[in-house]
């Protein structure tokens, strides 16, 4: 396998890392930090923004990857799905910018995010944020980096002597206080990526995404998670899917791995309340 061999491991955490860095660069040409982004900007078949920046990291991480790994099938927010990938074992799972409003405007919370699959599970990931100069990587069995430092396992509430810090939609966290009482929700972080990231670097305690999120939203930042002993699953504990003929996806949550029984049961019970 892939990740098995050592050579080809270093390899392709070269190949991903040096990928979403040209991507991030290529990005920053169209970002202007507090103002409305250079790029030219039109909607989507549903109303959702795309912007050519969206395009153009597109094309550019297609070029390199699929270049260096033409094995590989592809499933990308920014192109059309083909079902060829159903029956590839490899699968690249790409958001060239996962936080698209957020880049429109000016803010800094999008990032890149690239995940390898290996039969249906993320194997390798890097998210890239670069106005913010964080990067997350991970390789399935050793760990996950933050800005090339390794992160700690997660098994508990980084919070435990205050409120549980919490990001996600009003009508999930709200869920969360008759069980817990008093919880910090943070303003909205508008790439999911980075909100389910956060709970693996320990910045968050919970990170909470609604129906509709797609492979390309959560691949790279689930293996993040698993990495450092985090759990990403829906609300009835199942783990995610990718490379499924639908790649959506129902509410999700992400939380340390000991904690996350209980968030489970406060979101059920809460929906009683």
């Amino acid at each position: 396998m892939l990740a098995s061999h050592p050579d080809m491991a270093a390899k392709l955490r070269v190949l991903l890392r040096e990928t979403a860095r040209e991507a991030g660069l290529a990005a920053l040409a169209y970002f202007r930090a507090g103002q409305a982004t250079r790029a030219d900007v039109w909607s989507k078949a549903g109303g959702s923004p795309v912007t050519e920046a969206d395009i153009a990291l597109d094309r550019l991480i297609a070029e390199r990857l699929r270049d260096a790994m033409p094995e590989a099938g592809w499933l990308s927010e920014e192109t059309a799905d083909d079902p060829a990938r159903l029956s590839k074992s490899l699968v690249f799972v790409v958001d060239p910018i996962d936080g698209t409003r957020a880049f429109m405007q000016g803010g800094s919370d999008w990032a890149i995010s690239i995940a390898l699959l290996c039969d249906g599970a993320p194997l390798a990931a890097i998210l890239h944020a670069p106005a913010l100069g964080v990067t997350y990587e991970a390789q399935r069995g050793r760990g996950a980096l933050r800005n090339g430092e390794p992160l700690p396992l997660r098994a508990a509430a980084a919070s435990a002597h205050g409120p549980m810090r919490v990001a996600g939609p009003a009508m999930l966290t709200k869920r969360l206080l008759p069980s817990f009482g008093a919880i910090d929700v943070v303003p909205k972080i508008p790439s999911l990526a980075l909100r389910l990231a956060r709970v693996a670097d320990g910045t968050l305690d919970v990170g909470i995404a609604s129906a509709n999120a797609h492979d390309w939203d959560i691949a790279a930042s689930d293996l993040i998670l698993s990495e450092v002993g985090a759990a990403l699953t829906g609300l009835s504990g199942e783990r995610p899917g990718f490379n499924r003929p639908s790649p959506v996806h129902s509410p999700l949550v992400a939380s340390p791995g000991a904690l996350h029984p209980r968030v489970l049961d406060a979101l059920a019970e809460g929906a009683t309340a």
